[in-house]
């Protein structure tokens, strides 16, 4: 994450071991995979937008058998670095879409959404979006926690929510731990329409969808968006993520334009256009054979 407030943290940030159980399309551009088994006992929901560092096995299990036990830590992460290439897992950020606790019928289950660029069969998909639309169930995966950025101390009442599709499972748990009397609006972008994934909310928080053009930049149409909104009555929450330029430019407008105070927004820069995570040589090598 490039920029971001004041985070969360969870109250642990060991290695948890999971393995998938099914994966599911559900648009052009978004791939759902659902984890659980192995240590999901380990994992403590926190709701709202709870992140955290997956690792995934594009080098095979033998790269998650050597990660060190703090990998999102710098002399952790140092470590982590020094498995092999094409052994070393990738590691990716992503948010809970979803955590269903163990009941007397069913074990736990969490559910990730990938945002997916690029097609497994030519060679163009990042190496997420590859595993995403490509992962078996039964495949090992390793997750450790980082808690939250929308920071419920600055308020669940009124709450203003603007996110590109990066954010779209952020703004969606948000809502699902939002008090059933929140009011206010969430600005939700997307690359088209099939991906406006409803997703449940309270009745007085306004979902508003915006359908980007292939050729506009992530971000700029809900940042436009956001300028031209009528906004609760302060104070309020304003949460915003996405392509970097959207929370830096949301909460200058925020702050210097509506007289939101910086306490009260809750931000987080996800990735930024032309600096996409790099893929390992011997992965992008295996890529470009197969395409």
């Amino acid at each position: 994450m490039a920029l971001a407030s004041r985070l969360v943290k969870p109250e642990t940030q060991g290695l948890v071991h999971l393995t998938v159980l099914r994966s599911e399309r559900l648009s052009p551009h978004w791939m759902r995979v659902t984890l659980g088994g192995a240590e999901i006992d380990a994992f403590r929901p926190l709701g709202y937008d709870q992140w955290f560092r997956l690792f995934l096995p594009l080098g095979g299990d033998e790269g998650l058998e050597r990660l060190p036990a703090k990998a999102n830590k710098l002399f952790g992460y140092l470590r982590y670095l020094r498995i092999p290439d094409g052994v070393r897992p990738v590691m990716r950020n992503y948010t809970v879409r979803a955590f269903r606790p163990a009941t007397d019928e069913a074990d736990a289950e969490l559910d990730v959404d990938f945002v997916l660029h690029g097609s497994p069969e030519d060679g163009t998909a990042g190496p997420a979006s590859r595993w995403a639309q490509t992962c078996e169930p039964g495949e090992s995966v390793v997750l450790i926690d980082e808690g939250l950025a929308f920071n419920p101390e600055r308020g669940t009442d009124r709450v203003v929510l603007v996110a590109d599709e990066t954010g779209l499972p952020a703004i969606a748990r948000v809502c699902a731990s939002l008090p059933s009397h929140a009011s206010g609006l969430a600005i939700v972008e997307v690359p088209s329409a099939e991906d406006a994934l409803e997703f449940e909310h309270p009745a007085g928080v306004t979902v508003r969808w915006i359908v980007r053009d292939h050729d506009v930049k992530p971000g700029t149409p809900a940042l436009q968006a956001l300028r031209e909104a009528s906004l609760p009555d302060a104070p309020f929450h304003a949460y915003i993520v996405g392509e970097q330029a959207l929370p830096t430019e949301a909460r200058r407008h925020l702050v210097t334009d509506r007289g939101v105070p910086k306490d009260l927004v809750s931000f987080c820069g996800y990735w930024r256009v032309g600096a996409a995570s790099p893929t390992p040589k011997a992965q992008a090598a295996n890529a470009e054979a197969h395409a």
